[in-house]
């Protein structure tokens, strides 16, 4: 692949350390901005608040990693990250029914959003044509005269004026708080139409110190939440011989930041391997309680007009429920698909990009979306084939009980591996029709 120019990335979060690690391959330069001061340790930072949060890599997530990360996989476990049979070493328990478990191909990692941050971060700061700037937030857009092209960038540092930082490609992966909609109105573009699915997710995590007493040995549980009991709980392993316990409520459920409190609210999950855990593990730090009201999908891909020489990546495209770990994983498929793009035809990349990235969107978008919507407090259309699907993956849960295939086929779509229709194959709705009549 062919070099030229100078690209800026905003945002040096994980989307935008992927952005950068593709384009050090396409473009002689390339420029990270993010408005912290980026840690020289593993730690928490302020532009990053869900980072006290427990994260869960997919599988298809770390695969496109290791692709665009050699070895980041082994370099993690190196770290003390457990690599985690998603099939085989955890407990799922979907809607109310413990899926029957199997040896998988289906591998995560057990990773803590600091350590994950700052093992990418460390090899991107290697790369040989990457730099750092100095804490700065991007105010503006700079266009050419005809406003066809974004030339630059408008930075202004702490405590300084603003400068222009002149680029070839610039980048928005600001995360959920991009404002590419108000800079490209500023330049004369229309803004993109916008989906928003209100969840009002709360969610609070607190780290404890792994006995493998708990969980019978195994590395991580889930139970969801279900129209009725609107409550969800996740135990995963992490480095440092610790487990994170997640429990979150949608449409205002909140879990209680007391430890009376907080054990009293997993244990009305009715799965005790959840509650166990916090009642008998011993606690590492506090609780770290974060709210998230709405997912939302900026259609750019059906924008007829957009200037060249910009991009909008990863959560400034599709913010996602963060319930159902995508985020990260979609952010490296985006990652994966610019790859490809660069190393054709580069014009009028904008229109490829967008298109490509909204068909990746497509399917963990009505998974997250199409799940949401069993609620019917959750505003949003519920077409039949939304209603069709919710109740078609019900009935499979209560099959997979007993049918590891099944729990296999939901598992390879949960962690983005296949599409969404692979679960209506002809022998799989043969094996949930069978073993929704034994359950009957």
């Amino acid at each position: 692949m062919s070099r030229a120019g100078n690209a800026v990335v905003l945002g040096a979060s994980m989307a935008g350390l992927v952005a950068a690690r593709v384009l050090s391959e396409a473009y002689d330069s390339v420029t990270l901005v993010d408005r912290d001061a980026l840690p020289d340790a593993v730690a928490h930072r302020r532009g990053v608040p869900q980072s006290r949060q427990l994260h869960v890599l997919l599988a298809r997530g770390r695969a496109a990693l290791d692709e665009l990360f050699d070895g980041l996989s082994d370099e993690l476990h190196a770290a003390g990250a457990p690599l985690v049979d998603l099939n085989g070493q955890v407990h799922w328990c979907n809607d109310g029914y413990l899926m029957r478990r199997s040896a998988s191909d289906l591998v995560g990692v057990g990773v803590s959003r600091p350590l994950l941050e700052r093992t990418v971060r460390a090899r991107v700061e290697r790369l040989a044509n990457v730099r750092f700037r100095p804490p700065a937030e991007a105010t503006a857009l700079c266009g050419s005269d005809d406003r066809r092209r974004v030339t630059g960038v408008l930075l202004t540092p702490r405590g300084g004026a603003a400068y222009r930082l002149d680029a070839d490609l610039v980048v928005d992966a600001c995360g959920r708080a991009s404002r590419s909609p108000t800079w490209l109105a500023a330049l004369g573009y229309p803004a993109p139409a916008e989906q928003r699915v209100a969840v009002d997710v709360t969610y609070v995590t607190r780290t404890y110190e792994r006995d493998p007493r708990h969980l019978d040995g195994l590395l991580g549980a889930l139970t969801n939440a279900v129209p009725g009991r609107p409550r969800t709980g996740i135990v995963a392993a992490q480095e440092d011989g610790r487990f994170a316990v997640a429990l979150s409520g949608v449409l205002g459920e909140q879990p209680p930041l007391d430890d009376e409190g907080y054990a009293r609210f997993a244990e009305s999950l009715g799965q005790p391997l959840i509650s166990q855990v916090v009642r008998e593990a011993t606690p590492v730090g506090g609780p770290a309680l974060m709210r998230y009201p709405a997912s939302v999908r900026r259609r750019y891909e059906r924008l007829r007009r957009f200037p060249d020489g910009y991009l909008v990546f990863g959560d400034a495209l599709c913010s996602f429920n963060p319930v159902y770990g995508q985020g990260m994983t979609v952010a490296a498929g985006e990652g994966l698909l610019l790859r490809r793009l660069l190393a054709g035809d580069r014009r009028r990349l904008w229109r490829r990009f967008f298109r490509g990235a909204g068909r990746l969107i497509d399917g963990p978008w009505s998974i997250a979306v199409g799940t949401d919507l069993r609620f019917p407090e959750v505003a949003g259309p519920r077409t039949p084939r939304v209603r069709l699907v919710n109740a078609y993956v019900h009935r499979l849960h209560a099959a997979a009980r007993t049918d590891a295939v099944l729990g296999t086929a939901f598992l390879r779509v949960l962690n983005l591996v296949d599409p969404p229709h692979r679960l209506l194959r002809p022998a799989i709705v043969a094996r949930v029709l069978r073993g929704g009549a034994r359950a009957g």
